[in-house]
């Protein structure tokens, strides 16, 4: 504490002998009472006048004492000590010791032989200040006042010291009642925490129990998945054969150069050619949502125009509109670019949108129509028809495989519920998106977005940087031959620990990967990496030895491109970077 402003001396005596040292002392706490500080105060003031005081008399030298009060709030008591010899530091070895323990300041000062003591006490802030009035008071009474009496001082000290024990011991009692307390409540925590021990250690056995279930069941319905994708697989090859054998036998039935057949024969051959042409394509659409859903629908990037595509729509649908109230309009796609992109998929895309519009529209039009988006970043197509629409509560489920929205006019179609599934898993696979609204009773339209690449650099963005991960030294130097003309720098990692620590040094570009190698796999590593909300936008390119058919990559949202070793070039690792970048997963923001 530091006295500071205007100070109205309170009272001012000299100390020399052991009598004045009672004085002083009675002086101080009577003041200090006076002005509001609290009975501990008052004692721990009194303290440090004594033992001060006792210094200084064993010093033998002369004291001047003043007591001040100081008029800014909160209002100070302050006590100079002022005399001819040492320094208070080295003059008052047990004084400033108290003093510095007790009170809120104590400074010195030395100089030509004089040397000052200055201590403080603050006053209470909530007390109201101390008026000229109350001050002048309390010097007169002070003035008044007979000098302490060292005997009736001595029986004061007496009296305090008591009053002390008996604060300590009544302290003393309520600290072994408090002990005891917290013994009781110690040994309710302990009995509580072993309790919760025995109960956390039972509940983690289970944990245990249910991770290892989780595990088997998790092992479980991996082999079932993979069992499904064998299986669409395989019988969608072994029915493609019979099926194409039975639209083959119908069309010879219905050729003009046949046996002539009745009306009613010809319209049950037309019936057989449809049923077949129908089940051929759900095989179809069987076989490619298999590849889909496993990662081996892979596109095939080619320059794709769109002029090309909507006539080829235009004529191979006009020919199923059985309804002669609805109309197909196929809108021109004027100025719109080639795209980069997989032309089959794309086909198949539209085809679908467009069949399901055609099947249930009654009256009215479907209409195909492209536009490029204000960003010049996608191609939006828009597939939108007069049919019968969708219920709010089925926008959704539409896109689940072989859901179908229950309604009058889906009995009389015929359909497989894999269209709009299958349309979207495509869409994605070409770095797009599929979006539908719909009004029950008014239409439906499907928005397809595609991202739009220049053809000619085959949409390859610029890279600064390219990590190479492969535990073999040999292939990580000969990619990096291969990468030199695509970037400016190749890093390399020895496994996916090693590769994911060098993605947090310095972010790369572009992750070229193997799947197989000591310590962190590929698979692993392109897990972490793709969990990471800023780590899961890197494209990744797998470069792997094992066969392309045995990997599943797409299914588990990883979204990589493949590239096997035997494949390697230049050419090959461009249409893999813009393969990578259109795979990359759906979460990944633009």
């Amino acid at each position: 504490m530091t006295i500071s402003g205007s100070r109205d001396d309170v009272l001012r005596m000299t100390s020399s002998a052991e009598r004045d040292v009672f004085t002083v002392r009675q002086r101080g706490r009577e003041i200090a009472e006076a002005i509001g500080l609290d009975r501990q105060d008052q004692l721990r003031l009194a303290a440090a006048l004594s033992d001060i005081g006792r210094d200084l008399v064993r010093l033998g030298v002369v004291a001047t004492v003043a007591f001040t009060v100081e008029d800014g709030p909160p209002v100070n008591l302050c006590i100079e000590f002022t005399w001819q010899g040492a320094p208070p530091r080295t003059a008052l070895p047990a004084g400033w010791v108290t003093a510095s323990r007790l009170l809120d300041m104590v400074e010195e000062t030395h100089a030509d032989g004089r040397s000052v003591l200055r201590l403080g006490k603050r006053r209470p802030v909530a007390l109201p200040p101390l008026a000229a009035a109350e001050l002048a008071e309390l010097r007169a009474m002070l003035t008044a006042r007979r000098a302490a009496d060292p005997l009736d001082e001595l029986r004061a000290q007496n009296q305090e010291l008591l009053d002390n024990l008996e604060n300590i011991e009544a302290q003393r009692k309520e600290l072994l009642r408090l002990n005891e307390e917290l013994e009781e409540t110690n040994r309710g925590v302990m009995a509580l925490y072993k309790e919760l021990s025995e109960e956390l250690e039972e509940t983690n056995r289970g944990v245990v129990a249910l991770y290892a279930e989780l595990n088997e069941k998790s092992t479980q319905l991996k082999a079932v998945n993979e069992a499904k994708t064998r299986f669409w697989s395989t019988i969608s090859h072994e029915l493609r054969s019979p099926i194409n054998s039975v639209l083959g036998l119908a069309r010879l039935l219905a050729e003009p150069g046949g046996d002539p057949l009745t009306e009613e024969q010809r319209r049950q051959v037309r019936l057989v050619e449809d049923s077949g042409a129908t089940l051929l394509a759900l095989v179809n659409e069987l076989l490619d949502t298999a590849k889909a859903e496993s990662g081996r629908l892979v596109p095939q990037l080619t320059r794709v125009r769109l002029d090309e595509v909507f006539r080829q729509l235009r004529g191979t649908l006009r020919s199923t509109i059985r309804a002669e109230d609805v109309t197909l309009v196929v809108d021109e796609p004027a100025g719109l670019p080639p795209l980069w992109t997989d032309g089959t998929m794309l086909v198949r895309i539209l085809r679908n949108l467009l069949s399901n519009s055609v099947k249930f529209t009654e009256r009215g039009e479907v209409r195909l129509s492209a536009a490029m988006e204000e960003s010049d970043r996608h191609v939006r197509f828009t597939v939108s028809d007069t049919g019968i629409g969708i219920p709010a509560d089925q926008l959704e489920r539409v896109f689940e495989e072989f859901h179908q929205v229950p309604g009058e006019l889906q009995v009389r179609v015929t359909g497989t519920g894999l269209g709009l599934s299958y349309a979207r898993r495509l869409a994605e696979i070409l770095g797009g998106d599929l979006r539908l609204t719909s009004e029950l009773g008014r239409g439906t339209t499907v928005t397809l977005r595609l991202p739009v690449r220049d053809p000619d650099d085959r949409g390859l963005p610029e890279l600064g940087s390219v990590l190479v991960v492969d535990d073999d030294e040999e292939f990580r130097d000969r990619m990096a031959a291969l990468l030199r003309d695509l970037t400016g720098e190749v890093r390399h990692a020895e496994d996916g620990r090693a590769a994911l620590d060098a993605v947090a040094a310095r972010r790369p570009d572009l992750i070229c990967l193997d799947l197989y190698m000591p310590g962190m796999n590929g698979r692993e590593m392109l897990g972490v990496l793709r969990e990471k909300p800023d780590l899961r936008d890197i494209p990744v390119i797998i470069v792997s030895s094992a066969a392309v058919e045995g990997l599943d990559l797409s299914h588990a949202g990883l979204g990589a491109a493949l590239l096997p070793k035997s494949q390697l070039s230049t050419e090959t690792i461009r249409l893999a970077i813009s393969e990578a970048l259109m795979v990359l997963p759906k979460a990944v923001p633009e």
